[in-house]
């Protein structure tokens, strides 16, 4: 992901914003299609507001495709593979 940059540092607060929210769904056990639904909305509203230079808008949601397809980007805070997604109830 650091091969991508942004010309706008809005862009970088949108991606650690969509980041956080998504972060926030898998503790709540949503799957990877429901953060890609949400996404999806989040650009969509981000488009429609033109907060964004179109370049940015383009490299954002590429990075974030990509970023909710790597399973490492949820991994439990104790590191553990095997709770990918979700945590496991006890």
């Amino acid at each position: 992901m650091t091969s991508q940059t942004f010309e706008d540092p809005e862009a970088i607060k949108h991606f650690q914003s969509v980041c956080d929210a998504c972060q926030e769904l898998i503790s709540r056990y949503h799957s990877p299609s429901e953060l890609k639904i949400y996404v999806d909305g989040y650009m969509h509203a981000l488009r429609k507001s033109s907060k964004l230079n179109i370049r940015d808008q383009q490299k954002l949601e590429i990075l974030l495709d990509r970023w909710i397809l790597d399973p490492s980007s949820f991994i439990s805070p104790r590191g553990d593979i095997n709770d990918l997604f979700y945590e496991k109830s006890n």
